[in-house]
Formats: structure tokens, sequence, C-alpha cells
């Protein structure tokens, strides 16, 4: 039935376009769902990818940008000469496929464990840390004025936020207690640049090819902040897949991410971006105990959610590592 709602919305935009073909799931949440198809054009089938949320959902939760802010974004960074898919149409009511938007398809892989392993990607493996530094800057650096509305976020808030989502489980973990009393002792404070961020910028979400980054997807969680949280997030060792002598994505060093963000005519504040690595691995933790509440009282016991809720523990050893060695916590 979607390739016959995909066929009567492509056709209404995309000149001879006779249908599509090929649609696929390819994952799909609560709300939103992502579809794979070829439209089918005399002149050769055109490779695109629907992201939406399926009719009768409502507006998105709070710490999403919204579909429609996504697709802004990623259309942004497109003509702005990043690495991001082209987007081909925003879903309108006539449409009948809910909210969200259709954007060329990018060939290549964000699988982690193909993209530290498999030998197609042994040259791409040690520019992408600095290939990714000059992409995060880039983002960075797109013009304030033209950004959809998007919520603001500083580290006091983000402290906070974590705090008041870790109290709610009513589960106490020591490691987590530790953590947010060494961020509030060490909160930065408003940064004195404020800008773009991505918010979830990691393997998954980066496509991956031969000669490196392809695209950034999943710009779910933007919002406007502090710039050196992206960077530390990226070299959160849950990104690492067991490659953690290499804080960044297990392909590179902080000092290569830090060298490509800088050759694109950014600053790197290193003290910030090690306070973000250390707030990204509290929120990644307590992201998994959320998922490990989420099995035991929701409706869906997946072993998906359960698998991840158990990679909390991870988190704990990995807090301890960065926190140690600086003697106050």
């Amino acid at each position: 039935m979607i390739e016959e709602q995909l066929g009567r919305c492509v056709a209404s935009w995309y000149p001879g376009a006779t249908g599509v073909t090929g649609a696929a799931k390819l994952s799909g949440g609560a709300s939103q769902e992502t579809w794979t198809f070829d439209i089918v054009h005399p002149s050769g089938n055109v490779g695109a990818i629907l992201r939406r949320a399926p009719p009768g959902y409502g507006a998105s939760p709070g710490r999403a940008a919204g579909l429609d802010a996504e697709a802004t974004l990623m259309q942004l960074a497109h003509d702005a000469g990043l690495p991001s898919p082209r987007v081909m149409h925003v879903l309108k009511p006539a449409d009948e496929l809910g909210r969200g938007f259709i954007m060329q398809r990018i060939e290549g892989e964000t699988i982690a464990r193909k993209i530290l392993r498999d030998e197609q990607f042994a040259r791409a493996r040690p520019i992408l840390a600095r290939q990714l530094g000059r992409v995060i800057a880039g983002i960075h650096g797109l013009a304030p004025a033209k950004l959809p509305k998007l919520r603001e976020m500083s580290a006091t808030k983000e402290i906070a936020d974590l705090e008041r989502e870790y109290r709610s489980f009513d589960w106490p973990r020591p490691v987590f207690e530790l953590a947010l009393r060494w961020l509030r002792e060490r909160d930065p404070g408003p940064s004195q640049q404020v800008t773009l961020v991505h918010g979830d910028f990691r393997h998954g979400n980066l496509i991956i090819g031969a000669d490196g980054v392809r695209a950034v997807l999943d710009w779910e969680l933007a919002h406007v902040g502090d710039p050196m949280e992206d960077l530390g997030w990226i070299c959160v060792n849950s990104w690492r897949f067991g490659e953690i002598d290499k804080p960044v994505g297990g392909f590179g060093t902080r000092e290569e991410l830090f060298a490509g963000y800088e050759e694109a005519g950014r600053t790197v504040n290193p003290d910030r971006v090690m306070f973000w690595e250390v707030m990204g691995t509290l929120r990644w933790g307590i992201m998994c105990c959320g998922m490990m509440q989420r099995f035991r009282q929701g409706p869906d016991h997946s072993m998906e959610r359960a698998m991840i809720g158990r990679r909390s523990s991870e988190t704990e050893i990995d807090l301890l590592r960065l926190l140690a060695p600086r003697g106050k916590a």
C-alpha cells in the first residue's frame, strides 16, 4: 500500500516519474519510520529515502527538533557543501503519508563494526577523524539566521535534565551520583560561542564510504548550544566499539579531530570538550537505564531494549576511567 501512496506523492513533484518500486522499511520506532525505495523514471531509477511520522501521530518528543526542522537543517547543510543528502520533498497533507520528508539516498555504510574492521574502509579509517572535524566545523558555521526554531541548551540545563531523568528511575547508581557531582562542580557556564549543535554526531548517523564520510544523518536532537558538545559526544567510549585507544569513533585521535576542526577556521577548547565527553558518557548511561525501565514496565519487552539497558554498566566503567585521574571528584 505504501508504494501506491509514494507513487502518487512522487508523481506530483518529480517530473516524468511513473511510480516507485522496492519500498522497504529500514527502521521504525513508536512514532517515526524510515523507508528506502526507488523512484521509477524513464532516464533511470533514482534512490530515495522516506523519513516520516505516519498519520495519527502527534508532535515530536520534547528533545526532538521535529521532522520539518530536520528537513530544513539537512538542506541547509547540503547547500553549504557539507556531506548531507539533498531533501527532495517535504510531505504535505495531500500526500496522505503523515509528516516527514523524502531525501536522496546516499550509498555507503553506517554499521560501526564494518567501518572499523572491513578491508573496504581501510583507506578511509586514517583520514576520518580529520574529515569529521571539518564537517562538525561546517555544521557549527551554518548561519544562525537561516536555522529553524530549535531548543536552546546549556551545560547547566543539561545537568539538571539528566539528574531529573536519573532520579525518576528510583534506581540508585553510585557512579552516576559521582558523575553528576563532578559535572556540577565543573560546570563551565555559558559558552562564549553559541552555534547549531547536531546533538547526535556518531557512528550510526554517519554514512561512510571507501573515500570517507559521505553523509550526516539524523538531526533529530539538533539544538542551539555549546559547539564543544558535538566534539565531546563523538569521543564517548561507547562509540569506539572496542577500539578504546582511538577516542574518535574507534578510528582516530582527538588531535586529528581538533586539527580538522581548526583547519576549517574554528577554535577548540579541549577542557570544554572533556567536560562534554563526561556529560555524554553519563547521558548514554542514563539513556540505557531508560531502555531497561521501558523493558521492565512497558508492553514491549523486546530483547533489544534489555540488551541496550545492560550497557549502562559499561558507562559506569567509562565514567570511572574519565573521573579518577582528575582527582577532585
